[in-house]
């Protein structure tokens, strides 16, 4: 039975006068209780509207009528008709409205209590609402305040220890240690030995850990800074180019070569030799040919200021180098701070001994580097530590002597615009002993001499002066050389 909401019994109030009303006036004049005459009147849009043959009712219909053909009277006036749903004859015709009733009833109570659930999950979604408001200003206040405590200017020290989860111990860049609080938002794992963090001016508070290389002046050259220097660039070396080649770019690109040998690759080489003969260039040209990261220092660099700093900036290059392995690190001019040890007298020559030990333990101690390569350039190689120039730190000591005639020629030749009388043979010939350096530096001044005449080509007079400036001493040299 099909039932609409806020009507509960309608349905049976029209059954009953129905029934009534028929037992008045009977079963429309015939004899047959079961007769129903074709002049009922079928309601608007029924499937028997409107048909001209006689209404031959199925078994259903005959069960819902029979409701109205309990009294044998005869009636005139036809009832109307009331179509009958399938779920009313399943309930026993119209005589089950109670349950339906019962079966509102309980809609109506399940959809009051969905009601005042529906009520009770808007109030808790404001009150959450509330709640990530409140949540989202205690977040930005205490930032802002984490913001305040951090704001420059800052005192830099290095971690030296950890108490407990709240506190460690600090030293200053004034040489005292301070026990000292931790902030709460600070990692923890950063908080290693020898790291630098920031403390707060006032109550030198640890606010905040510097990353490894804010305070360190080692840097990577990138792709665009790598030296555009060649080995064609490089006249006459053929010898030192081919040593260097096998001691640093072969184990870095074909390390599996030495595996199935048996034997360890060079760790580091020695570039020696007189000024000017090739030494630095050799390395730029390296830095150029290689896919690996390059890290370039002077000696003199890591002789600092306060004590401990030289020997942390060792283990900051190493360290670089280790993050970005496979790499090659290129200490020039390494006599200033690896000559030989002595009995020192003064802080600064222990202090420049320390670097060379952090320097040895580096290259050859118990943290191995197999893909870090250091190449060494000096002058002086008969002042540097022994323990420095042993197997297993610098395998290789590559020598840079001047240049002979072949390569004296070579050097000549670049790309200069020379005239058709130029000799360069008569000057190859010459018995005086040159470098690469000062051969670049005669034809250099033999230009400059081109460009003050107003002219395009190079001629012999110009190269002869240029010989003469470069190479030719003066008979009384200064007092200070003597």
């Amino acid at each position: 039975m099909q039932i609409a909401l806020g009507r509960p019994n309608t349905d049976k109030v029209h059954q009953s006068k129905l029934s009534s009303r028929t037992r008045q006036r009977g079963h429309f004049g015939h004899s047959n209780p079961f007769f129903i005459p074709n002049s009922i009147p079928f309601l608007e849009g029924s499937p028997h509207h409107n048909q001209s043959k006689p209404y031959s009712p199925k078994f259903p219909t005959l069960m819902g009528s029979s409701a109205m053909v309990l009294d044998p009277k005869p009636s005139s006036e036809p009832p109307p008709f009331l179509p009958a749903t399938k779920s009313d004859y399943l309930q026993g015709g119209f005589g089950g409205g109670s349950d339906a009733a019962s079966d509102e009833d309980d809609l109506y109570s399940r959809l009051k209590s969905l009601q005042r659930q529906l009520e009770f999950i808007d109030i808790q979604e404001e009150y959450v609402k509330d709640e990530q408001k409140n949540l989202k200003r205690e977040l930005l206040r205490a930032q802002e305040e984490v913001k305040r405590i951090q704001s420059v200017p800052l005192v830099i020290g290095q971690f030296m220890e950890m108490v407990d989860q709240n506190n460690g111990i600090v030293g200053s860049t004034t040489g005292s240690n301070y026990y000292v609080r931790i902030l709460s938002t600070i990692n923890r794992e950063l908080l290693k030995p020898s790291a630098s963090v920031a403390l707060h001016r006032h109550s030198n508070a640890l606010v905040d850990v510097l990353p490894p290389e804010a305070d360190s002046s080692i840097s990577l050259l990138s792709q665009s800074e790598k030296p555009d220097v060649t080995y064609n660039d490089i006249g006459g070396c053929d010898i030192q180019k081919q040593e260097i080649r096998e001691a640093v770019e072969l184990p870095l690109t074909h390390h599996e070569l030495y595996k199935q040998i048996g034997i360890d690759p060079p760790r580091g080489v020695l570039l020696y030799g007189p000024p000017g003969t090739g030494k630095t260039m050799l390395a730029k040209a390296v830095a150029n040919h290689t896919t690996a990261a390059f890290i370039r220092v002077v000696g003199s660099e890591f002789v600092q200021k306060y004590l401990g700093e030289g020997p942390r900036m060792v283990r900051d290059v190493f360290r670089l180098a280790k993050e970005n392995a496979p790499a090659i690190i290129f200490i020039d001019e390494v006599d200033a701070i690896a000559t030989a040890r002595f009995d020192a007298q003064t802080g600064a020559d222990r202090e420049v001994q320390r670097i060379l030990m952090e320097l040895l333990n580096q290259m050859d101690g118990f943290d191995q580097t197999v893909n870090v390569k250091v190449i060494m350039a000096t002058n002086r190689a008969d002042t540097l530590d022994p323990a420095l120039l042993r197997p297993g730190r610098l395998d290789r000591k590559i020598e840079f002597p001047l240049p002979d005639r072949r390569q004296k020629r070579l050097v000549c030749t670049a790309k200069m615009n020379l005239s058709d009388e130029v000799d360069l043979e008569d000057y190859v010939s010459r018995p005086d002993k040159i470098s690469a350096a000062e051969i670049a530096a005669i034809c250099q001044e033999a230009g400059m001499h081109a460009v003050r005449k107003n002219r395009y080509v190079i001629l012999p007079k110009d190269f002869e002066k240029g010989y003469r400036t470069n190479v030719k001493k003066p008979d009384t040299d200064f007092e200070f050389y003597k």
